[in-house]
């Protein structure tokens, strides 16, 4: 990990959002879910990052509280200004299937949107692996599981890969959660070094019996993780729900055909998506 930032070295609060801004999340967040209210709010929302000129903004969202850099990061502003949008079937299903010791595991945890959401609801014996290769984001992500009570978010600095060792990650610096392990095509990405290892080995190595569900967001790299693991792990291991990011087009081979292969149906197809859920044996 590396060292804070200036800013993570604040208390929470210290970003809390002015009253300029705070009006402009507010009615960025009451916008339904239609034409005109995505319109307006993405409207809204291009006025208030004006306003922000960089900083970051302490909030809730999600159900926990976070310290959100909406410049430069997607996933950050839209969880600022509209978490209404923010994959909404997905958390919806995820969260029908939380039980008593609810095991989840955030592979491309980014600033902890989805860990952080399932920890708000799934309860204090709940398991949650947070995996995070950015260094900087996993300084982000480490202090927004650290401003809450929530006690059930584990943190984890690498990436996961079909093989232990160092990978070359490219940072996207216009979008740090399109960054990969995978070459960009981006001519500002930056390339940075960092640990790897398999997913069967952090998942054997943190002692997990079962997986409930596991979402897979790593920029076209998710067969590297996922066809190593159905092919090595037991099948007790097999994680019963699967959010998986849509990169057919990036995919070495055919991992939805592997998922299916393997006893797993597609529930939906969201815009940006699959999900799937293991079949009974």
């Amino acid at each position: 990990m590396t060292d804070p930032s200036p800013a993570e070295e604040q208390p929470f609060g210290a970003f809390a959002p002015k009253p300029f801004l705070a009006r402009i999340i507010s009615r960025t967040r009451a916008a339904p879910d239609n034409f005109l209210g995505r319109k307006s709010a993405y409207a809204l929302r291009r006025i208030g990052l004006r306003s922000l000129e960089g900083t970051p903004v302490d909030i809730e969202a999600l159900g926990a509280r976070m310290r959100l850099y909406p410049d430069g990061n997607v996933c950050e502003k839209r969880v600022l200004f509209t978490p209404q949008y923010f994959d909404p079937v997905e958390r919806e299903m995820l969260a029908s299937r939380m039980r008593d010791g609810f095991t989840f595991i955030d592979v491309g945890a980014n600033i902890g949107a989805y860990s952080l959401f399932v920890a708000a609801r799934a309860g204090r014996r709940a398991r949650i692996l947070a995996v995070e290769p950015q260094p900087d984001v996993f300084a982000r992500l480490s202090y927004n599981i650290a401003q809450n009570p929530f006690g059930t978010v584990k943190a984890v600095a690498c990436a996961l890969a079909d093989k232990p060792g160092e990978l070359t990650l490219f940072i996207d610096p216009a979008n740090r959660g399109e960054s990969s392990v995978r070459m960009l095509n981006s001519a500002t990405a930056s390339p940075v070094k960092v640990p790897a290892m398999t997913l069967l080995a952090l998942v054997q190595g943190e002692g997990y019996e079962r997986i409930d569900a596991i979402k897979l967001d790593v920029e076209g790299a998710e067969d590297l993780i996922l066809e190593p693991f159905l092919r090595d792990a037991p099948p007790a291991l097999w994680p019963g729900f699967i959010v998986i990011e849509d990169s057919r087009q990036r995919w070495q081979s055919d991992l939805a055909g592997l998922l299916k292969r393997s006893g797993y149906r597609l529930l939906r197809q969201t815009r940006m998506n699959m999900l799937f859920e293991r079949e009974p044996a």
